[in-house]
């Protein structure tokens, strides 16, 4: 039994669990764990009052500005009782009227994601290099990038080509995008970085949103060797297969109970639970979902025919960024203890990058990460549209739409290591996966990126 608050002491003051405040920042990051798992599983069997005591006693933990298990909890915690609220779409829609979804500020989010972050950088680098020597000898060069926000990749692009022994070829960018304004800013960087470099160059904005694209506006013309980038994008067209929206409440049955047993138990600190991917026997990276043969992929038409369009297009390469997890899981403890221990290496990479009272890391893991998690733990059906899936299946559905692997080249991977050495922190690790690339935090995998080329 809790003691009961005095009538003379403001109750808001008083912590009905005493206890939290002397706990180990060990034991805090185990007991959060307990604690997420536990409201997960009340959350995902409709048990809403143990869930909210759960929530209750986390919020005593748990620290957006804190270290790293206690900045999670707070996103995870939010998470859940996002997911809550939603079973109420008279309430969930009156905290959210007024909302407001500022493009600028998500933009430049993504910029700090790219600056203090190697990912985007390494991704940029692997891709280039794929292209440039794709195209090598073509004399007219288009380059489809399905999400035209960032134009340091095509800048450095047109640095390559205008160097080329044999002279520029005549390049021309197709890039889309559903905001204008984004792609005219774009256009804007690289038309003038062309006319610096005297190349030829053109600029040709798509808007639209990816799942709604379509093929014939990309105006691909006779005579044109095609590369297609896509960064982080084919993962959400997973979204537009799921069937139904199931209610976010619905009882659901998974991993959890392993992972929950695993909380209840003192042995291993924090680091040992999150950084050598186990739980008692249960290890996200060879969780069957991402290691199912061929034949036991669910069908996903919107993906599958999508690739197939971009397929008759015959590119001569495609590079493919992606995260590498496993976070389309049908259940919802699936889905939780994938992306904690995702999320907990992207939460200790800033963590190596930069102080913990930083307004940039505060806005990254709030605006992005946060966001992220929301989606995966929240949603359900055509909402969850951060459906991450392993490089393995990816390879998969780029095979059964008729392409074929373009090794990623010994070259390529060298200037890959070399930048993630230029951040002088061990952390950061490449590895070659039959003939991609996986970015890696320690042993934790995030980023893949892969190359393709029409296969006929």
């Amino acid at each position: 039994m809790f003691p009961t608050p005095s009538s003379s002491s403001p109750p808001s003051l008083i912590s009905p669990y005493p206890w939290l405040k002397d706990l180990k920042p060990e034991e805090r990051g185990l007991y959060l764990i307990h604690l997420l798992i536990t409201c997960a599983n009340h959350v995902a069997s409709g048990s809403l009052e143990n869930a909210n005591l759960a929530l209750d006693q986390i919020s005593h933990l748990a620290s957006p500005d804190g270290d790293t298990m206690q900045r999670i909890a707070s996103y995870f915690s939010e998470a859940l009782a996002d997911r809550i609220l939603r079973a109420w779409p008279g309430v969930y829609k009156a905290f959210r009227s007024t909302k407001m979804s500022v493009l600028a500020e998500e933009i430049h989010v993504r910029k700090m994601f790219f600056e203090f972050l190697p990912f985007m950088k390494v991704a940029f680098v692997i891709s280039n290099q794929a292209i440039i020597e794709a195209m090598e000898g073509e004399k007219m060069v288009h380059v489809i990038d399905l999400n035209a926000t960032e134009p340091t990749q095509w800048c450095a692009l047109i640095r390559d080509l205008s160097a080329r022994p044999e002279g520029p070829p005549h390049l021309r960018i197709t890039g889309i995008h559903q905001k204008r304004e984004v792609l005219e800013q774009t256009a804007h960087v690289l038309i003038e970085e062309a006319e610096k470099l005297d190349l030829p160059f053109q600029f040709h904005p798509v808007v639209s949103k990816l799942e709604d694209l379509d093929v014939e506006k990309l105006r691909v013309k006779t005579g044109e060797a095609l590369a297609i980038s896509s960064i982080m994008q084919l993962h959400t067209l997973l979204a537009s297969d799921a069937g139904g929206n199931r209610s976010p409440l619905a009882p659901m049955k998974g991993v959890g109970v392993h992972l929950q047993r695993a909380a209840h138990t003192n042995q291993g600190t924090l680091g040992e639970l999150l950084e050598k991917d186990m739980v008692n026997g249960y290890s996200p990276s060879t969780d069957s979902a991402s290691s199912s043969p061929l034949s036991s992929m669910p069908s996903s038409p919107k993906i599958d025919g999508y690739l197939s369009a971009l397929w008759g297009l015959s590119p001569k390469v495609m590079v493919v960024t992606e995260q590498d997890s496993d976070h389309n899981g049908k259940s919802l403890m699936e889905r939780l203890s994938e992306s904690l221990y995702f999320y907990a290496a992207l939460f200790d990479c800033l963590e190596s990058a930069l102080p913990r009272a930083s307004i940039e890391r505060l806005k990254m893991e709030k605006m992005l990460f946060g966001e992220e998690i929301k989606n995966i733990i929240a949603c359900e059906g055509g909402e969850r549209k951060q459906r991450h899936e392993r490089l393995e299946k990816w390879n998969q559905r780029f095979e059964l739409a008729g392409f074929g692997n373009v090794p990623l080249s010994y070259y390529a991977m060298l200037q890959a290591k070399r930048l993630l050495q230029s951040y002088n922190c061990d952390g950061y690790k490449i590895k070659e996966d039959n003939g991609c690339v996986v970015i890696c935090w320690q042993d934790r995998p995030l980023l893949s990126v892969s190359a393709w080329r029409n296969r006929r």
